[in-house]
């Protein structure tokens, strides 16, 4: 496992055939058609490799069944285990498009809307499937080959490849999906060209064909060449290569939120002393950032340091970045106070800021000593989505849709704790006195963010209510509960 102590992402994604049209998987009779003209949840497929033969794949719906087709062709989504009849090979084609086949029977699946069948004995149109990616966009891309992790290099004006952990907002690359291929977005929005160039405008240059090899991805650009890393700095751009090998195979990885905390002596918590933690800087470096990475079960989480060090519960309430590895010393509780948060040890105290700014988890109440003030630092990008989809502006008023299958891009802004968002066209969000979050303020309205699970935070806004996808697929701002209407993946 790479540095960074991740899985390499499960790949989900929708499959378009030949009129533009989703598999779906229906929830009724675990029936399966082709009707469907965007990517929500019934659309999304993950895709699970055999242990045995990598070659060999399994077609898993969101309900956990798997896509299967028997002797005569018959397509069901059934099955809730590998079995014979749910093996199919991936069978690539020039332009990225996939033909599924039946390992079992050698037919190829394929149809429209409700017509499906894997009876095909040669591949046409009708047989071809493209991918669409259903994972969030923002991503953390590691070369196969060098184990290094790609990062927007400002000095050089290209994408890097040689981080050993992908550290601060450099490292986050945004996975945009235009007309059947994928752009490679920077933090400072621009866009990846095969020559290794970064363009403010998407065009030919910019766009890429997803391939699949034993699971890793590879980037085929429109000369039919694959980015890699060259050279001493691992420069991203499309070498010689019409045949993707170990240099030109990715992982995506998800991006941990990374965070800045200031202690009530209004200096940020840093290692920059040594391993014992303090708050005792004026300004921001990699050695005052953390990495949260949120347990999913006990929601609980560990800080990890930039040199890849997890923060440890010591003797006498002390807290160092010495571990090497998760263990109960190194698990927190982040207790979200408006626009503060305390944060409690393994040993049921409060971690406190003494006089000589040295961190002690001591405190059994939470007072002002026990309150750090936190910001996300790796989310100038703001992408939210929610159980039902992306939010996204509404074409024809100042509200939100929380349930498209499209997204805005919206800018995230902190001062004094809190949050402002920020649409495309610059104007800011707001909660009307409706209770609907309208996208069109002249002025920045605060939010607070509550990174409450893995991958999934909460919004209040200034009323302390939770900002929620309602069941018209609108964005309110009334939520009084925490529940999935008001969690969204970042």
């Amino acid at each position: 496992m790479p540095a960074n102590g991740n899985r390499p992402l499960k790949l989900q994604f929708g499959l378009i055939n030949h009129e533009g049209r989703y598999l779906t998987a229906e929830a009724f009779g675990f029936k399966v058609n082709a009707s469907a003209p965007s990517l929500k949840k019934k659309q999304i497929w993950t895709l699970e490799q055999d242990s045995q033969d990598t070659q060999v794949v399994y077609l898993r719906s969101h309900l956990g069944r798997y896509l299967a087709s028997d002797k005569d062709g018959k397509v069901t989504c059934e099955a809730d285990g590998h079995n014979s009849d749910c093996r199919f090979l991936i069978v690539a084609q020039s332009d990225g498009r996939w033909a599924l086949q039946s390992e079992q029977y050698l037919r190829f699946f394929g149809g429209s809307r409700d017509y499906l069948s894997c009876f095909a004995q040669i591949i046409t149109d009708t047989e071809l499937w493209a991918m669409h990616l259903a994972l969030h966009p923002h991503a953390n891309l590691l070369s196969v080959a060098r184990k290094r992790y790609a990062h927007l290099s400002l000095e050089d004006g290209e994408i890097a490849v040689d981080l050993n952990i992908p550290w601060g907002v450099a490292a986050l690359l945004t996975l945009v999906y235009l007309d059947g291929k994928y752009c490679l977005k920077t933090c400072d929005s621009r866009f990846l060209s095969n020559d290794g160039k970064l363009l403010v405008q998407s065009g030919r240059a910019t766009a890429y064909t997803l391939e699949l090899k034993c699971g890793k991805i590879a980037f085929k650009d429109c000369e039919g060449k694959y980015l890699s890393p060259m050279g001493p700095t691992g420069t991203l751009r499309s070498g010689r290569c019409s045949k993707p090998g170990k240099e030109e195979l990715f992982d995506l990885e998800e991006s941990h939120p990374q965070v800045v905390l200031t202690a009530a002596n209004g200096r940020y918590v840093s290692i920059r002393q040594g391993v014992s933690l303090a708050a005792n800087q004026e300004d921001e470096t990699d050695m005052e950032t953390f990495q949260m990475e949120i347990d999913k079960e006990t929601k609980k989480c560990t800080f990890r340091t930039s040199q890849g060090n997890y923060w440890a519960l010591v003797a006498h309430g002390g807290i160092q970045s010495t571990a090497t590895e998760v263990s109960a010393n190194t698990l927190f509780s982040v207790e979200w106070l408006g626009q503060k948060v305390a944060v409690k040890a393994s040993n049921g105290k409060y971690i406190c800021t003494k006089k000589n700014g040295q961190l002690l988890a001591v405190s059994d109440s939470v007072g002002e000593d026990e309150q750090l003030s936190l910001k996300l630092i790796n989310r100038p990008m703001l992408i939210l989505r929610g159980e039902n989809g992306f939010i996204c502006h509404h074409k024809n008023s100042n509200t939100l849709d929380a349930s498209r299958s499209v997204y805005d891009i919206f800018t995230l802004q902190h001062s004094n704790g809190a949050y402002q968002i920020k649409g495309v066209d610059g104007r800011f969000w707001y909660v009307n006195s409706a209770g609907l979050v309208c996208s069109d303020g002249e002025v920045p309205e605060d939010f607070t963010i509550e990174l409450l699970e893995h991958r999934r935070l909460a919004i209040r806004g200034k009323n302390g209510k939770y900002l929620r996808g309602d069941q018209g697929g609108t964005l309110k701002g009334d939520g009084l509960s925490l529940n999935n209407s008001a969690l969204w993946e970042y």
